[in-house]
């Protein structure tokens, strides 16, 4: 379908944006079911003019990522509950000049480890303390899981520990944990750290299931020791489709067309062939 007067438009904010691979996958959506739509990438560093911006250009909806995530909340008309008490919030909802803010990042990752294990009940090591370990955090603890937070930075991993309340440990004694799964949350395992384990290869075999979210590369050092160890992986891709697909649902209120996200999101990570 053609871009005119009619086509609705959606973006992702972010500095830097270029990279992101959301463009992909949401676009790949709007054509699977022919909807009049497109995304672009926004490269944002003024958020409080970029959102009367949004407002003024009747966009319909944002993805919201690094550095924006909580420097948007204070030009929300409302907010969701749960991103209230992560703090950041990744996606937004624009109706009448009304601005929502929402959190799909809990959303992905539940999502995807949800595939593998039941959650309610579920003892989960999540490693790391940044953003995106809070996010897991809180939607972890909303599907009635136990966490135990391990992190290099012993400042930050207290004090979400003490917000989750639940156990930390230092990164460097994560080995001594045991648990249904495993979240690796850190940076460890991509960029110039690709070869670096969060945690001891051989204290793998004290999860069932080990998740990374880092999705470049996809099959990272930690989940090919996991496999080696006999754990059942999850990669990265999973809650970044994951994410995707609740924003997808709330702009549309149609149910997202999972493979085709799936497809879009490995064909622009060059996984599989154009």
């Amino acid at each position: 379908m053609g871009i005119n007067g009619a086509t609705e438009l959606y973006g992702i904010m972010g500095n830097p944006v270029a990279h992101s691979l959301s463009p992909a996958m949401h676009n790949g959506a709007f054509e699977a079911l022919g909807l009049n739509k497109v995304y672009l990438p926004f490269a944002v560093q003024d958020v409080a003019r970029a959102m009367t911006g949004l407002r003024a250009l009747g966009i319909r909806g944002a993805s919201v990522t690094i550095p924006h995530k909580e420097a948007v909340i204070p030009y929300l008309d409302t907010i969701d509950p749960v991103a209230e008490k992560i703090g950041a919030v990744n996606t937004l909802v624009i109706n009448n000049d009304a601005i929502h803010g929402a959190n799909t990042d809990w959303l992905g990752a539940n999502r995807a480890l949800a595939e593998k294990i039941s959650l309610t009940g579920a003892s989960v090591l999540l490693l790391g303390a940044g953003g995106s370990a809070r996010a897991i955090g809180f939607g972890l603890l909303e599907a009635g899981a136990s966490i135990t937070i391990a992190s290099r930075t012993p400042e930050k991993g207290q004090a979400l520990a003490k917000l989750l309340g639940c156990p930390w440990l230092p990164l460097a004694e994560a080995g001594t944990a045991k648990g249904d799964a495993l979240i690796n949350a850190t940076s460890l395992g991509m960029g110039a750290q690709k070869d670096l384990l969060p945690i001891a290869g051989e204290a793998l075999v004290n999860f069932q299931v080990v998740m990374d979210i880092v999705y470049a590369p996809l099959s990272t050092r930690l989940l090919q020791a996991a496999e080696q160890a006999g754990c059942q992986t999850i990669n990265g891709l999973a809650m970044l489709l994951y994410q995707g697909v609740a924003q997808f649902e709330l702009w549309t209120g149609l149910q997202a067309p999972v493979e085709v996200m799936r497809r879009s999101l490995l064909t622009s990570l060059g996984a599989v062939a154009s």
